[in-house]
Parts: C-alpha cells; structure tokens; sequence
C-alpha cells in the first residue's frame, strides 16, 4: 500500500503527539473543573460500588480518548488517500502457435533438431498458447493448444526421443535383436495414429496435416487472436488415392483465417537420404505456399541451423505483438474508513457512559 499524499501524515502525526502531550500536562493541573465540593467524602471513597464505578469510568475515559485517538488517525490516513499500484496489459494479441510436423522417417533430423531447439521457447513462453499436430498419412492432434508449459514441455521430450530412435532406424543395419525389438515397439505406438490405412492414400499427404492443423485451432471463427504455424516438411508427398485436400487448398485455409506460417525444409542432403523426388521442385512449392501466407521460409543449411531459425521466428513475431501496458492507481480507503466508523461508534458509546 502506498499514500498519494504522505505529507498529512508527516505534519499531522507529530501534531497530534503534540496536543496529547499539552492536554494530559494542563488537564493534570486542573483538579475540579465546577460543580460544588463535598465533604467529609471519606466514607463513599471506601464503598465498593464507589471502587468499581471509580474504574469502570477510567476504563471508559482511556477507551474514548483512545478511539478518539484512532479515529483522528484514520482520517488523517484517508485524508493522505491510501491506493496501491496495478500494471495490466491491454490490447495485446497473443499468440496462438501450433507446431505442424510431418513425421515421416525422411526428415527426423529436421524434426529432431527443430523440437530440440523449440523447448527452449516454450520454456520463455508468457501468455502464449501452444499446440502440437504430427501427420503422415493421417494427423494427430498431439497436443491441444494450451498454457500448460510444463506439459508441453513433457510432450517435446517424447517427441525427440521418437525422433531420435526414426534416426537409429534410418541408419541401422537392421540386425533383428532385442534392443532392435524395444525400438520397433516404441515407433510403432507413435505411427499408429498417424499411418491411418497408409497401404491404400500414400503418405506424407501435407495439405491434409496442414488443414487439420488449421482446424485445430480453438474458437476459429470468434476468438481474435494471433496465430501461428509453424510447419516443418520436406513437401515430398506420396499419395496413392486422391487426398482431400492438396498443399494450395491447406494454404488459402490459411489465408481465410489470417493464419501465417513459418516454413522449414531441410537440406539437400537430408532430403536425400529419404527421398527419390526433385528436391528444387518440392522445395520451390512448399516455399511459394508459406509466403502466401506472410510468413517467411526457411532452408536448413550448414550456416543456418535449426537453433537460429527459430530465433529468428521469436524475434519477427516479437515485433508484431503490440503491448499496451498501463499503470493504474486503484484507491484502497475501504479498511481505514471501517476502521474509522468502528472507534467512533465505540467512542460515541464510551461518551454516552460516562455522561449518565
């Protein structure tokens, strides 16, 4: 608590001593202050009742002058307007991210570095919301947009080591023992909801993630906020049937709801290691749909990894969030002004006694 004007306290507190000071000393030297003098008291002095109503008044005559006392300083206190200081934030839109990741084994190590680097933003993360969609065939809400930092962070970590263990598959040689059998095990739970009926649509299928990711954004339509995806693929779609939605078609989804993307493609030698495509044509695509959207491509390459990608995506988007912070001085005169009625009933009260 603070007072906008202290200064009453300054002058008025060391007055008030001042007068109580002044008063008990000339109040002392005034013995009888009229009516008449009685003699030969000496009896009533000694009576019991004479005792008792003899404290009873001198109890009373402290708590008057005590809440007296209490209420002057009360006043003096809302006089000096006690109000405390409350920052808010207005405004302000914040930002709604998805991460959109295509799971196929081709691109585990764009996906293993990017998770990597993204737990260290979530951990900074103020206000944010943040959600996670894996897809292949079929999509996975993974994790629902949401503030919960710590579970978000849980479910980064899952997702690496499912990513690590996509790269000991991609570089093993297959030999069929138990450590072999754990892995297999453990892909297999991830690829579950996301290799839906993959023997007949294909895989890879980005525009049908890139939608479901779209769509997984809560209250779509009504809430104004800003929102974000930030996806990575390398674009090398293999469908065997005709997919519901292609990349265009996900990308002007976005554009309808002001939906803008930050694209990653991995680098040509990652791109091979999974790929038989042409990596300028896939990488010419996905890159001409993310700019569509506002939002900036990014290749991976030996001078720009992961790590600084997505720095460089929390320094744009720290831009386009504005902030209004206002400071406001919120009075808080509530507890002195009951403070303040309850000494002068109580000395009303006293007052009352003692004149009956």
């Amino acid at each position: 608590m603070e007072l906008k004007y202290p200064i009453i306290l300054y002058i008025g507190i060391p007055v008030l001593i001042a007068g109580l000071v002044v008063m008990h000393i000339f109040g002392r030297k005034r013995k009888y202050r009229g009516g008449r003098k009685v003699a030969n008291t000496g009896f009533f002095r000694k009576l019991s009742e004479y005792e008792s109503q003899k404290q009873l008044r001198r109890v009373l005559a402290i708590v008057l002058e005590a809440c007296i006392i209490g209420a002057l300083i009360m006043s003096m206190i809302l006089a000096a307007r006690p109000f405390r200081t409350e920052t808010t934030s207005n405004g302000v839109k914040k930002r709604d991210i998805f991460l959109c990741l295509d799971v196929s084994y081709s691109i585990c190590y764009l996906n293993y570095d990017l998770v990597d680097s993204l737990e260290k933003v979530v951990a900074g993360l103020k206000g944010d919301r943040f959600g996670i969609l894996i897809f292949n065939t079929s999509s996975v809400l993974y994790v629902p947009m949401t503030d919960d930092y710590e579970f978000i962070q849980q479910k980064l970590d899952q997702l690496k080591e499912y990513f690590r263990l996509q790269q000991i598959y991609q570089d093993s040689q297959y030999s069929y023992d138990q450590d072999f059998s754990q892995m297999m095990e453990t892909l297999e739970y991830f690829d579950a909801g996301t290799l839906v009926n993959n023997y007949a649509r294909g895989s890879s299928l980005i525009g049908e993630g890139l939608a479901s990711c779209v769509y997984s954004f809560p209250r779509l339509a009504s809430e104004d906020r800003t929102r974000l995806i930030i996806m990575a693929t390398d674009n090398a779609e293999m469908a065997l049937s005709e997919p519901l939605i292609e990349l265009d078609g996900a990308i002007d989804l976005c554009l309808k709801n002001h939906i803008k993307m930050f694209g990653l493609f991995p680098d040509q030698e990652t791109y091979d290691k999974g790929n038989y495509r042409d990596y300028t044509s896939d990488m010419k695509d996905f890159k001409a749909g993310v700019e569509r959207t506002g939002g900036t491509f990014y290749q991976q390459s030996k001078t720009l990894t992961v790590e600084d990608i997505v720095a460089d995506i929390q320094r744009q988007e720290a831009l386009e969030v504005d902030e209004l912070i206002i400071t406001k001085e919120i009075d808080q005169p509530e507890a002195f002004a009951i403070a303040l009625v309850v000494l002068l009933t109580l000395g009303f009260g006293a007052g009352v006694v003692l004149r009956s």
